[in-house]
């Protein structure tokens, strides 16, 4: 296997290139990328700092993994980006490095799909099988769980957490956590229905599903509570793992603030 580097690209001889990565022209790759292989770039992609690209991915023209990020605090710390295997970044979208005062890195798992100008912040921590539409911008320190999907011109409140299975509409605000299982949508952004499309592609049983929209059913329409709603489903045989999940999710956001779990309340 051989790499298939374009001469007019520019790639740093300290770059780590995996046997038969495709290189197209006008790309950039500097000294501290490494880069898995299989991995594709088109045309005028940029990789800058530290990055990580694992095998099989495919980068567009005009995709930048790796640029500052853009937080004031940011005083040039070595951070980073590692992204996993057989993902899909469409033009011109946008990846940022972490910052000091978080992990220091910003995370992408396998098998997403980013579509054009899209936008991945620093420190967000993104899970595998995830679809991001364009024009969707993930603010600092976002969390996307498996499976999520956002719509086209979301905008993502730094620190907000999207739950696995769920579905953003498109246009959406979403200030607030995102629980499991959810189809969200809205201006702000909140919790409709279950995902039933999502839920049975991936193979969840009509018992769990049906558990599922009782669940949603108790909390967001006849508002009961968490503790009354977790006794009903017990009592109906509806307190299924996902379900459980779900609850949980809850109660960890509201415990914190702003509806935003990983923001914590203060002391008074």
């Amino acid at each position: 296997m051989t790499q298939h580097i374009s001469p007019h690209a520019s790639i740093d001889s300290s770059a780590e290139i995996a046997a038969d990565v495709e290189i197209g022209p006008f790309c950039v790759v500097g000294p501290q990328a490494r880069i898995g292989q299989g991995t594709r770039l088109a045309n005028n992609v940029t990789i800058m700092g530290k990055v990580t690209i694992g095998r099989e991915n495919h980068l567009y023209p005009g995709v930048v993994i790796g640029g500052e990020p853009q937080d004031i605090s940011y005083r040039g710390e070595p951070t980073e980006v590692v992204v996993g295997d057989n993902n899909v970044f469409r033009e011109s979208v946008t990846v940022n490095r972490g910052t000091a005062k978080d992990t220091g890195i910003t995370t992408i798992g396998n098998r997403c799909y980013f579509m054009a100008c899209s936008h991945v912040a620093h420190d967000c921590h993104l899970g595998s099988g995830i679809v991001i539409a364009n024009g969707t911008m993930l603010g600092g320190h976002v969390h996307v769980d498996d499976c999520a999907t956002l719509s086209g011109a979301v905008a993502v409140h730094h620190f907000a957490t999207i739950g696995a299975y769920s579905f953003v509409s498109g246009l959406s605000r979403v200030l607030h956590d995102v629980p499991p299982y959810m189809l969200a949508e809205g201006f702000p952004c909140r919790p409709r229905c279950i995902n039933v499309v999502a839920l049975k592609r991936n193979g969840f049983s009509q018992g769990s599903i049906a558990a599922l929209a009782e669940a949603h059913r108790l909390i967001y329409r006849a508002k009961v509570g968490l503790d009354h709603a977790r006794e009903i489903l017990r009592g109906n045989d509806k307190l299924v793992s996902h379900v459980s999940h779900l609850l949980s999710f809850i109660q960890t956001q509201q415990d914190g603030r702003h509806g935003r779990a990983r923001e914590r309340r203060r002391a008074a």
